[in-house]
C-alpha cells in the first residue's frame, strides 16, 4: 500500500483507498481500513481529519529521512557501545595487573571458597534451629495473639462486655 502513496505522491480518503488498492496491488477491499490504520499507527503513512473527512498521505522524502534518523540513532548507540567496551577492556586489563597466579593466591581462593561453604552451612544450621529461639517464639505469639483479636473483632464473638454487637431474636418476626 506503501507504493501507492510513492507512485501517485497525492493525498487519498479511505473510500479512494478502498477503490485503488484492490486494483492496483490486489489487497482486498474489506482489509484497506485496518492496513491503513495500521500504517497510521507505525507512523510511516500521516492522517489529518479536515472537516468531516480523514485524508492520508505518505511521501518518499519522509521514510528517506525516517530511515536517515533511525540510522543516526544506531550510529550514536553503536559508538557509545564501542566506547563502553574499550573502557570495559581498559578496566579489565587494569584490574589484571599484580594478580599473577601464583600457588599463594591459589591457596588463598581455595580457602576463600571453603570459608564460604562453611558459612552458608553454618546459616542452613542456624535457620534449622531458629523455631526454638525464644525471640521467634514471641514474635509467633504476638502474631497469633494479634489473628484471634482480629477474627474476634470481625465474627463479633465473644459478646462479653461489648454493646456495641446487637442480639438478634427470631421469634418476634412475623410473616404475612
Amino acid at each position: 500500500m506503501m507504493e501507492i502513496f510513492f507512485e501517485t505522491k497525492d493525498v487519498f480518503q479511505l473510500k479512494d483507498m478502498e477503490k485503488i488498492a484492490p486494483k492496483e496491488k490486489g489487497i482486498t477491499a474489506m482489509s484497506v481500513k485496518e492496513v491503513l490504520q495500521s500504517l497510521v499507527d507505525d507512523g510511516m503513512v500521516d492522517c489529518e481529519r479536515i472537516g468531516t473527512s480523514n485524508y492520508y498521505w505518505a511521501f518518499p522524502s519522509k521514510a528517506l529521512h525516517a530511515r536517515k534518523r533511525k540510522l543516526e540513532v544506531l550510529e550514536s548507540q553503536l559508538s557509545e557501545g564501542n566506547q563502553k567496551h574499550t573502557n570495559l577492556q581498559k578496566s579489565i586489563e587494569k584490574a589484571k595487573i599484580g594478580r599473577h597466579e601464583t600457588e599463594e593466591r591459589t591457596m588463598l581462593a581455595k580457602e576463600l571458597s571453603s570459608l564460604r561453604d562453611q558459612r552458608e552451612q553454618l546459616k542452613a544450621e542456624v535457620e534449622k534451629y531458629k523455631e526454638c529461639d525464644p525471640q521467634v517464639v514471641e514474635e509467633i505469639r504476638q502474631a497469633n495473639k494479634v489473628a484471634k483479636e482480629a477474627a474476634n473483632r470481625w465474627t463479633g464473638w465473644p459478646r462479653k462486655g461489648t454493646g456495641w454487637l446487637p442480639v438478634v431474636s427470631f421469634h418476634k418476626l412475623v410473616v404475612h
